[in-house]
């Protein structure tokens, strides 16, 4: 897939020469309803003798039963949100004015060239997952940074070192040489529900510690769905305000527990920000402690759920043999040469109906199986072709770079 350009999608990357970087753009603080309820998810502490990223339930601790709960969770979670200071040195032209043999005339061998490198600096949030010093915030927060600095509400600062990064999830794992720091507890995503609390801690524009409340409005937002198909992410929308700077800090439910990261916003509009599942960044966290790389499957099509509306536009182009019969599924539009799919024997025009025995019916389902499976692993699909159906089967291979398909 080729990502297009969409300007009204921020990622929270605010560059500037020598001042800072962001994550958001700005939205209004949105203030929460006054009653709304949160069923009890299962809850994760981390602790340094467990393993940090697992899903091993662990018992609940909190529940907002009076007004204050905010608060609570704010004074408990706050001294393990941290501000992610980032320099990078940058290439720059010099503009042809300066080449100009006029000038040459007035200043000969000492024209004034400016510097062909300048050093931005950029800020972003992140939050402490092990006190010895392991931080998740957002791949694009460090990435290409030359160096990274990590400040702590109680005023230290560390060196940080990216121990690895994922652009397709835009995770980042920070690590500093500390010791008996603060953490907070992993939550998990997979049991938020539209409507709970939303708790945005982060230090947007630069300014610390700042605190921003909301519910959560949708789950399951496929990138697709906001503009950016060059991720893999099926991410919480919230309503909290987030604003630059609060890139890679933690979204907390009403117990504190940090449910997603805070990721991106879609701009000129009000209560539309994305977050990284938490239950994402652990699967991804845990891989680059473990390998230093995300290893993703690969199929290697083009799709798009079949639709009537699909199926008329097929219809009126000229010179196309589909016989498409199917009213649902997945259609193939492209395979990628190749690619695992094409090596298959799987075409453009084939209607995808099961994966895995598993009844398909939009591209995001397909995308999913895809990847929940392992680099090497085989999935067999139930496939229509001019109004035959067939089972081809196709080992996934590694995702290549630059690709996302």
């Amino acid at each position: 897939m080729t990502p297009k350009k969409r300007p009204w999608l921020s990622f929270f990357l605010v560059l500037t020469t020598a001042t800072f970087m962001g994550s958001c753009s700005q939205l209004r603080n949105l203030q929460p309803s006054p009653q709304p309820s949160e069923p009890s998810p299962d809850s994760e502490q981390s602790s340094p003798q467990e393993d940090l990223f697992s899903d091993k339930d662990r018992p609940l601790e909190r529940t907002p039963e009076d007004t204050n709960f905010v608060t609570t969770v704010v004074d408990e979670m706050s001294p393990a949100v941290v501000r992610v200071n980032v320099k990078r040195v940058v290439e720059t032209n010099v503009p042809d004015v300066f080449n100009n043999p006029f000038f040459e005339r007035f200043f000969g061998d000492s024209i004034p060239i400016p510097p062909q490198q300048r050093v931005q600096q950029g800020l972003g949030s992140g939050f402490i997952v092990s006190s010895d010093g392991q931080i998740l915030t957002n791949a694009h927060v460090v990435n290409k940074a030359d160096e990274v600095v990590v400040a702590l509400r109680d005023g230290r600062t560390f060196d940080g070192t990216v121990v690895g990064e994922d652009p397709l999830t835009d995770i980042a794992v920070i690590q500093i040489d500390a010791e008996d720091l603060p953490t907070v507890p992993l939550g998990n995503s997979d049991t938020v529900k539209p409507g709970q609390w939303a708790i945005a801690i982060g230090n947007p524009l630069g300014l610390n510690e700042t605190v921003t409340v909301g519910v959560i409005s949708a789950t399951g937002r496929p990138s697709s769905a906001i503009g950016v198909s060059d991720k893999r992410v099926e991410f919480i929308q919230t309503d909290a305000a987030i604003n630059p700077g609060n890139s890679g800090g933690p979204l907390l439910n009403a117990r504190g527990e940090v449910i997603a990261i805070n990721t991106a916003i879609i701009g000129q509009a009000e209560g539309l920000g994305f977050a990284v599942p938490i239950n994402t960044a652990k699967r991804v966290a845990k891989e680059i402690l473990e390998t230093g790389e995300v290893q993703y499957p690969y199929i290697g099509i083009r799709m798009v759920t079949l639709s009537p509306e699909i199926k008329q536009q097929l219809e009126q182009l000229p010179r196309q043999n589909l016989d498409i019969t199917a009213e649902a599924g997945v259609l193939i539009v492209e395979t990628v040469q190749g690619s695992p799919a094409s090596q298959a024997g799987l075409q453009s025009g084939d209607v995808i109906r099961e994966m895995n025995g598993d009844t398909v019916e939009t591209s995001e389902q397909v995308q999913r199986i895809v990847e929940q499976q392992s680099v090497g692993d085989r999935v067999t699909l139930l496939v229509e072709r001019n109004g035959q159906t067939q089972e081809i089967t196709v080992e996934l291979e590694r995702l290549p770079v630059d690709s996302n398909r």
